[in-house]
């Protein structure tokens, strides 16, 4: 059981907060040795694998050399695909084209100097600018799903299920979403979306320096926040009624 992430989103359809709880990738993390027995390239800010003809290499493979010299040298786990992106090099998080100490990720590759170097490859994440667009989206189609409603007065979307995850929506009477992703299997889901409106009552609204519709930058709603999840996640309830 997981709950994935958590989105509050305003009544002008704007991302004022999100949440990465858990992260379920099939990542794969190996050592290489120069040159790099991968093809990587820059698509839309990201370095992402392209393997020409290979399909993937998988992870556990055994040390020694590759057939074009130089590919795995110690094991990992996961999948390695094309369209894969790197997540980490050494340790050190990528975030697009950059590490998170500045160093340009296809330079900093291209220098046999650097190696041998450790690589994490996984699926690509979200950029806050999707994420914002994503909100957006939903926002819309909420609207559309209650427009298209037979009878007045619908709640919109509150569900939408996939084989993997589903999201799970809460609307309060002011317009503001609370959004929730989740293991399909994930029991509360319905106490839990209440309890975050309950968390963004008491840490949120009643703090005086946070400003209606804006993005919520509060430290004792986010611990709560977290807390509540991990509790979710446990015991799947929160009480009577879940």
């Amino acid at each position: 059981m997981a709950i994935f992430s958590v989105y509050v989103v305003n009544k002008a359809g704007g991302l004022i907060y999100q949440l990465d709880s858990y992260a379920p990738r099939a990542e794969a993390e190996k050592t290489f040795s120069y040159p790099l027995d991968l093809l990587l390239k820059l698509h839309d800010e990201r370095v992402l694998v392209a393997f020409g003809q290979r399909d993937g290499i998988r992870g556990g493979l055994a040390s020694g050399p590759a057939e074009m010299g130089g590919g795995p040298q110690c094991c990992g786990s996961g999948l390695v695909a094309v369209g894969h992106a790197v997540l980490a090099i050494n340790g050190m998080d990528v975030n697009g084209r950059y590490t998170a100490d500045g160093k340009e990720v296809l330079e900093y590759l291209g220098n046999p100097a650097n190696y041998p170097v450790s690589i994490r490859f996984g699926r690509p994440r979200l950029t806050s600018n999707e994420k914002l667009m994503l909100a957006s989206m939903f926002h819309s189609l909420f609207a559309i799903g209650s427009q298209l409603s037979p009878e007045q007065g619908s709640s919109g979307i509150e569900m939408l299920e996939t084989d993997t995850f589903k999201l799970h929506c809460y609307q309060t009477l002011t317009g503001i979403k609370f959004v929730v992703l989740a293991d399909p299997r994930q029991a509360g889901i319905d106490s839990l979306l209440r309890k975050i409106y309950e968390i963004y009552s008491d840490f949120a609204l009643k703090n005086p320096f946070y400003s209606l519709e804006m993005p919520i930058r509060c430290e004792l709603f986010d611990q709560n926040l977290k807390l509540a999840l991990e509790v979710a996640e446990k015991a799947g309830t929160f009480g009577p009624g879940s």
